[in-house]
């Protein structure tokens, strides 16, 4: 049966964030994902984690100024120290909270930059950030994201992120694959799971995230019918965890009916 993440950053936001580990155990969690942790040392989330029984299953890199509007550098000219020094600290992380991927979001491409040195810059990264991860268990994942929710944005289709972790060759690289984004950029979802899925084992899919198309909101609203794309999964025999990285339509609890669904029926 497919495992279910919280996605605390945008889950279960009328808590303060400390207080959604809490809040997500209570309604049946076991695992959590978020974007960043950097703002609480890695201790209180560790101690957070253990206290409700949780899992760590992903968070993000540094994208250096989020707030300014950077979504990533791992794709950026000039800024491959910074990349370098973050994905150190993002490892510390992982080691504390027993996180075994990280994400690293490409970012913004840079006007009159010709993209081929932007993919040679994020390749290069990339796989140095591969060979770091590999000696502490930790997988890195990339995702391709749709241009209608951060436009600009270096990565977006779901042929060209395997076409680069194919290129690399690190066997930790893997493809954060979100059918949210997948779906809004190119669709066509069952038949992309079934060829990145079709050899489970062999799979460069390395983590799920899910929300409803187009409002983003729970994944049993919108044009998506979810459970038929669950069931696939299942069926195909991936075993890793899908976030649900959703904005929900009112308070969080009130629209987990389909996580309770899926809770009754495991």
């Amino acid at each position: 049966m497919p495992r279910f993440a919280a996605n605390l950053t945008m889950m279960y936001t009328e808590c303060t964030f400390l207080d959604r580990f809490a809040a997500a155990a209570l309604d049946g969690f076991t695992a959590v994902e978020y974007l960043f942790p950097y703002e609480h040392p890695a201790a209180t989330l560790a101690a957070l984690l253990k206290e409700h029984g949780l899992r760590q299953v992903l968070f993000n890199a540094p994208p250096s100024n989020w707030k300014a509007g950077e979504r990533g550098i791992a794709a950026l000219p000039g800024r491959e120290q910074e990349f370098r020094d973050g994905f150190v600290r993002a490892l510390e992380y992982a080691h504390v909270l027993e996180c075994p991927p990280i994400h690293c979001m490409a970012g913004l491409a840079p006007g009159g930059v010709d993209r081929a040195r932007l993919l040679g810059v994020y390749t290069a990264n990339l796989a140095w950030a591969a060979e770091k991860a590999r000696g502490a268990g930790v997988a890195v994942l990339i995702e391709p994201i749709a241009l209608r929710n951060i436009p600009g944005f270096f990565l977006n289709r779901q042929a060209e992120a395997h076409a680069i972790v194919a290129e690399i060759g690190a066997p930790n690289l893997k493809i954060l694959l979100d059918l949210f984004h997948c779906q809004v950029e190119e669709g066509d979802l069952a038949i992309k799971i079934r060829k990145y899925l079709a050899d489970a084992k062999q799979s460069r899919v390395g983590h799920f995230q899910v929300a409803g198309v187009p409002e983003r909101h729970e994944p049993d609203t919108g044009e998506v019918r979810y459970q038929y794309l669950f069931d696939l999964i299942d069926e195909l025999g991936y075993d890793g965890w899908i976030g649900c990285e959703y904005t929900p339509a009112a308070a969080t609890s009130q629209g987990l009916g389909w996580f309770k669904k899926w809770k009754a029926a495991a």
